[in-house]
């Protein structure tokens, strides 16, 4: 008898404190990412990105939005973690339909900094952006 009363003991202390940690995990809020958007291609005609600087956070996404004059990309040259996360965040296919559009996301243990891009087709017409991460 004894055994059972305290066998009922521990299972209780057990499920109210499984209890506790499951209340708590649920109402952590999880941070969370924003969506910035980049026109490739200027309204006005010109081949640039618009904007053609933004400042995003780790776990962020930049939506890149065929606008105008295609065919565009964009492909990253220098990132502060080096060559393999620039060639992962590239988007080497070409858009051509405005409206088309390319999600870059951005790893949530990305390092801070500077993170260069172009646009292949007019990298010669200077069609180039930043994206800082901080």
């Amino acid at each position: 008898m004894f055994t059972a009363k305290l066998s009922q003991k521990i299972g209780l202390i057990l499920s109210t404190v499984l209890l506790a940690i499951a209340t708590f995990a649920i109402s952590a809020a999880p941070a969370s990412a924003s969506t910035v958007e980049v026109k490739m291609g200027a309204d006005s005609g010109l081949l640039q990105f618009v904007p053609s600087e933004v400042t995003v956070s780790p776990g962020d996404t930049v939506k890149f939005v065929m606008n105008k004059l295609g065919p565009h990309n964009v492909v990253f040259d220098q990132t502060p973690g080096g060559a393999d996360l620039a060639k992962s965040l590239s988007y080497d296919k070409l858009l051509f339909a405005p409206g088309e559009s390319a999600n870059v996301d951005i790893p949530s243990d990305a390092p801070t900094g500077t993170y260069s891009y172009y646009c292949t087709p007019h990298r010669g017409a200077g069609m180039a952006g930043k994206i800082i991460v901080q």
